[in-house]
């Protein structure tokens, strides 16, 4: 396992990088009040208004804006914002990857998961058959490859997560996922959690000694 180093640098860099990010969409608001309607933000906050005892669809305003001529435009932005999102989600790979070499296919899997969910959740709107059907699909693409690590599984698991939260217009949300997710698992990291059982905190906690052999 590579030993862990100084987070200073790569740390300020990805806060600058989502700074950055931030105060770009901020201006552009504020620059031009009508691209607001563009944006894929805010979706989250219709999702509980929908009716959870029937399963006929239930459009909220979100959908509603997707079934519109505005649609092509606002996959476009939540796509390019899921990208953005996975960007630093690869340098994170980078920091904490135990491998020698970094798996090139693995790496563009992270990169492009997110675009490609974006679109299917909004092509599945709240139609249940669709979800079955993506179900299915997915359940058949998961036996044609096999991760190398098991916390590549995690890499997955948010790109999905982002991808899921650009395609329901809900781009804040994504944000906010793939920053604690970085956050956490460069902080993880860095104090090599679990590593040993040594200090006598993790000696109370497990009543064993550090040096204590496995039984």
């Amino acid at each position: 396992m590579r030993r862990s180093a100084s987070l200073l640098i790569p740390l300020t860099l990805i806060l600058i990088y989502y700074g950055s990010l931030l105060a770009s969409v901020s201006f552009l608001v504020t620059r031009y009040p009508g691209l607001a309607e563009y944006l894929p933000i805010g979706g989250i906050d219709d999702l509980p208004g929908a009716s959870i005892d029937s399963f006929e669809p239930v459009y909220t305003s979100v959908e509603r804006n997707l079934l519109t001529g505005m649609a092509p435009i606002r996959l476009m932005i939540a796509s390019i914002g899921a990208m953005l999102l996975a960007i630093p989600i690869s340098w994170t790979y980078f920091i904490t990857s135990r491998a020698r070499r970094i798996d090139q296919s693995f790496l563009q899997t992270i990169m492009v998961l997110p675009l490609l969910v974006t679109g299917i959740a909004m092509i599945v709107l709240n139609s249940i058959a669709l979800a079955f059907s993506l179900a299915g699909v997915v359940a058949a693409v998961r036996f044609r490859f096999s991760l190398a690590q098991p916390s590549d599984a995690m890499y997955i698991f948010v790109a999905i997560g982002i991808g899921l939260g650009s395609g329901i217009g809900a781009l804040g949300i994504a944000y906010v996922i793939s920053l604690t997710f970085v956050m956490v698992t460069l902080v993880i990291w860095k104090l090599e959690y679990g590593k040993t059982l040594a200090g006598p905190f993790l000696t109370m906690l497990t009543r064993r000694d550090g040096g204590e052999d496995d039984y």
